[in-house]
């Protein structure tokens, strides 16, 4: 499916019923949007079928960003996080879905939280997975470092840095991001922006969003694999402890790296059953 917003199209595909019957009435159901990781190389696909299992307790919808996957594609001059992070109000808008969950992994850890600051209180909640809101390189070579070991941790700095770096390379920087990887076969099929990309990094490089933080409005779980080395524990008490006190809490998942949902599926799937059910009984009590 696929519906136009802020002058650009974007795809999108669902799992599970909003309404459910309850009786004799129908009852809404939680909507968890799903903003997947990039720049340019990534989109929803390597969150299937693992997802699913939510639409037990939400409707679950997942969203290719502008210039990723079956969304349309532009110029990259424009491409922005900021103009991602409004896409996902205006798609929640655009189909009529009300106080949404919105999870973002990884570069969509930034604009998930981007959304939640720009647009506060839109969300029901928001659930920042193996995010950042600051890009440290020193940090993510040194969690590279620990993962992997000197080699590799330069490798990393030389292709986060922009550096061209061999594929065989690149490998051995990916194998480290975790003890399980998204399929390759799927990910081989994944249409890759390579504009996009490059000048996905460059912003991402120069990311620094702490400050914007306090706007948040919504409650926030943040969740990190305690072995990630993208994106360490320590980037993930930064945003923490950036974020309003109240409603922000973070979950370390042992022995979990980047993908996280991977490697330790029942710990991530009962933390977001979790927030997701305590946000939504307190909005229905009038406690948020």
């Amino acid at each position: 499916m696929q519906v136009d917003v802020n002058g650009t199209r974007l795809w999108f595909d669902v799992d599970g019923p909003g309404l459910v019957t309850d009786g004799p009435t129908l009852r809404q159901r939680p909507t968890l949007v799903l903003v997947h990781g990039g720049p340019g190389s990534f989109d929803h696909s390597y969150l299937k079928p693992h997802f699913g299992v939510l639409a037990e307790d939400a409707q679950v919808v997942y969203v290719d960003l502008r210039g990723h996957g079956r969304s349309s594609w532009h110029g990259t001059d424009t491409w922005t996080l900021e103009a991602c992070a409004d896409d996902v109000r205006a798609f929640c808008d655009a189909v009529g879905i009300e106080a949404p969950f919105v999870l973002g992994h990884s570069m969509g850890g930034p604009i998930a939280l981007l959304y939640g600051a720009r647009h506060p209180g839109h969300a029901a909640g928001i659930i920042v997975q193996s995010g950042f809101a600051r890009w440290d390189a020193p940090r993510m070579v040194e969690g590279f470092r620990r993962a992997a070991g000197d080699v590799v941790a330069e490798i990393a700095r030389r292709s986060y840095a922009g550096e061209d770096v061999p594929d065989p390379e690149w490998d051995r920087v990916y194998a480290a991001f975790g003890p399980h990887l998204p399929d390759k076969e799927r990910r081989a099929k994944v249409p890759v922006n390579e504009g996009l990309n490059v000048r996905g990094m460059e912003l991402i490089r120069a990311l620094d969003l702490v400050d914007q933080l306090g706007r948040v409005r919504s409650p926030v779980l943040v969740v990190v694999g305690e072995l990630d080395p993208v994106t360490p524990v320590a980037a993930a008490e930064e945003v923490l402890a950036a974020l309003p006190a109240k409603g922000a809490r973070l979950e370390v998942v042992p022995g979990a790296g980047h993908f996280t949902w991977l490697d330790a599926p029942d710990l991530v799937w009962g933390a977001y059953r979790r927030f997701i059910r305590e946000v939504t009984d307190a909005s229905t009590s009038g406690h948020v």
